[in-house]
């Protein structure tokens, strides 16, 4: 089978080294890819959201089947173009994939097929949305309504910073379109995690759980990134808990998508509170997590592309997951500056030793190749991963892995995985 991933991050470069390890797969293609993914993959020079680009490619490489990594190029409805086409294709449709692209979408989803998340209202005046933070009181939390990277949640301690926040987002753009309206939620409690399921339109397959470390400083500090680190399999993903999430929330989204009309094929990432009252729904993303994809791929033994090709093939009820009965851990080694604007170009250092660590592997985030030389082409750059009986081992082969690293311009959190390691 002739395989094409689109994308250029860890996540699909996690993607592209579990599909390379498949028998089923004759040729990998990566569009555009990066200096990691490329030696694995004939990595085209097209961008996520060039969807003719990626149609001419498919013709030109006679692609069997795409996977779509990232989520802009699923909202823009690169699936129901490649699929119009007869391409097999693994991810949601444009209209499914609103409960990535519109949080006032999703939270209304919610409201209509009773699921559990935090109370909420949309505003697309900033005056009406300062007024009702003003009656409501804090803490209280803002999020742009949009596709913002990861970056568009604002958790506001008080009053004062939940007004700031709306008029940065809605007033002063910080992430652009996606802040013509913003969701102001309730402050939930309690602890994170992230589930992960794939859908076929009508049956769900449970991919487990992971944690990642939104916060860019050590013990949870600062602002919120697209993820710092992660860790799978998370303690307070009981198996009580995970029945609970597929009953309350997932298989509850299945049916509603389909009887909406607008049946979610894919993968389905339920970002969720664990609260005392059990599961609640923070948000939906409509594809893998990055970084919990490097550690969902480092702990699945199965050969994935069979799994993917279920979801378009709407064969899921006829597959079975099989997981190395093992943690994983990735540590995200990103440019100084990150969240923030970074330098480019700087020079990195020492990866083959980094690989070469037991049960380690480094997946390229942001990086090019250029003359033989690795550089750093973004914020997040690298995610060092590691695989171990337990979170601990995990966690020490990471991080020597990462000492070995040679990249000055870079840096990391030496906390991943701290919840688990304090039990």
């Amino acid at each position: 089978m002739r395989i094409l991933v689109v994308g250029s991050g860890g996540r699909e470069h996690a993607l592209c080294w579990a599909i390379k390890r498949s028998p089923v797969c004759s040729a990998l293609f990566c569009a555009p890819g990066n200096a990691g993914i490329a030696s694995l993959a004939t990595c085209l020079p097209i961008t996520v959201d060039d969807i003719d680009g990626i149609m001419a490619a498919c013709r030109t490489h006679t692609i069997d089947f795409v996977v779509v990594g990232p989520e802009m190029p699923l909202v823009a409805g690169m699936v129901d173009r490649l699929e119009a086409a007869g391409i097999p294709t693994m991810g949601p449709s444009a209209a499914a994939a609103r409960l990535e692209g519109s949080k006032g979408f999703m939270k209304d989803f919610c409201a209509r097929h009773d699921i559990p998340t935090a109370h909420y209202a949309r505003f697309t005046v900033a005056d009406a949305a300062k007024a009702y933070v003003e009656t409501v009181g804090a803490p209280i939390v803002v999020k742009a309504d949009g596709l913002a990277a990861g970056k568009g949640v604002i958790l506001c301690p008080n009053v004062a910073d939940a007004l700031a926040a709306i008029d940065m987002i809605m007033t002063d753009r910080a992430f652009g379109a996606a802040g013509g309206e913003v969701v102001i939620e309730e402050f939930m409690t309690g602890e994170e995690a992230s589930f992960f399921a794939l859908i076929d339109g009508k049956t769900a397959v449970p991919l487990g759980a992971a944690q990642d470390h939104k916060a860019v400083g050590e013990g949870d500090t600062g602002p919120n990134t697209g993820g710092m680190g992660a860790y799978a399999p998370a303690p307070v993903m009981t198996q009580a808990i995970i029945d609970q999430v597929m009953e309350t929330i997932i298989l509850p989204t299945v049916t509603g998508m389909a009887a909406e009309g607008h049946p979610f094929k894919g993968v389905l990432f339920a970002g969720l509170m664990i609260t005392t009252s059990g599961p609640r729904l923070i948000e939906f993303n409509v594809r893998f997590g990055d970084p919990e994809c490097q550690v969902l791929m480092a702990r699945l033994k199965s050969d994935i592309v069979p799994l993917l090709r279920a979801v378009p093939d709407q064969t899921l009820d006829q597959v079975d997951v099989e997981w190395f009965d093992a943690a994983a851990l990735t540590v995200v080694m990103a440019a100084k500056g990150y969240p923030g604007p970074v330098a480019k170009g700087t020079e990195i250092h020492n990866l083959e030793a980094a690989d070469a660590v037991t049960e380690a592997v480094v997946f390229h985030a942001g990086t090019r190749q250029e003359g033989g030389r690795i550089l750093a082409e973004g914020g997040r750059v690298l995610s060092i991963t590691a695989r171990g009986r337990d979170v601990r081992e995990a966690h020490d082969r990471a991080y020597q892995a990462v000492d070995l690293i040679d990249w000055p311009e870079g840096f990391c959190r030496r906390d991943i995985g701290w919840r688990a390691l304090k039990t």
